[in-house]
């Protein structure tokens, strides 16, 4: 199996006016690669933030008292802790220089994503408000003007607990199952899987971020060609749901 990972070229600085699903189909069309079946377009979701208006102006906000609180204790900027917890559900822990929280979508994640780079200076990108919904919206739109059965991804950067460093995740999806439950498979010895189940939107993410980087690449956007799974996990229903695990289940969270 061969996979190809394509950035899009040519994705301009977009504001509240974009139509980024236009944007998307233009980037296409002008790198010749059109789309095919079973295509997957992994989407950073600053680029989502920022095309649906979902900024937050840092400078406005006025620390709460346990905002003041935290900030001292992660050595973070008041003002920002203050919109950590605007978009949280509940704090899960503070360390050195990071707030780990529950957000309102229900990732568990440091500081509750919100992005400062790649925005103007005093803004921040919180994660889109929808992410599924965002996926949802530009896969038709896509699949409309090129009539290919296609996968849309939302993807962010995130930290793992044990492990320095980031990886591309998934926050939103459309089109493709997140989760891929392999249970009752054979394996290479013809023994039955019992509890094999695979990330494989967060995989994709991670596969895409190799292409997007985190600096001044500027490729916000990756086309995934060749995932010869995609009919298997064919879902125009899916959402993230099905990938975040719930509380009772999380043997790490106090």
């Amino acid at each position: 199996m061969t996979i190809e990972l394509i950035g899009l070229d040519n994705i301009p600085i977009v504001d509240a006016s974009s139509d980024i699903s236009q944007i998307i189909k233009d980037a296409i069309d002008n790198q010749g690669c059109s789309l095919i079946h079973g295509d997957i377009i992994l989407i950073a979701e600053t680029l989502i933030s920022k095309s649906e208006g979902n900024f937050i102006n840092i400078d406005e906000l006025t620390p709460s008292k346990k905002a003041l609180d935290l900030a001292e204790k992660s050595k973070k900027d008041p003002k920002l802790v203050e919109a950590i917890l605007n978009e949280s559900n509940e704090v899960v822990e503070v360390g050195p220089n990071f707030i780990i929280t529950e957000t309102k979508h229900g990732f568990v994640c440091a500081n509750a994503g919100i992005d400062e780079s790649n925005v103007a200076e005093g803004l921040a990108t919180p994660m889109p408000i929808d992410p599924d919904k965002s996926a949802f919206e530009i896969r038709e739109f896509l699949e409309d003007e090129f009539g290919e059965e296609i996968a849309v991804i939302i993807t962010d950067t995130q930290g793992r607990a044990f492990r320095f460093g980031a990886i591309g995740t998934a926050i939103g999806c459309s089109g493709i199952s997140p989760l891929w439950r392999r249970v009752g498979e054979k394996d290479l010895y013809g023994r039955e899987l019992e509890t094999t189940e695979i990330a494989t939107a967060d995989e994709l993410a991670a596969a895409a971020s190799l292409i997007m980087g985190q600096a001044d690449e500027g490729l916000p956007v990756v086309l995934i060609r060749g995932f010869n799974s995609f009919d298997t996990l064919r879902n125009v229903d899916s959402n993230m749901n099905s990938i975040i695990m719930p509380k009772e289940f999380d043997v790490f969270r106090k």
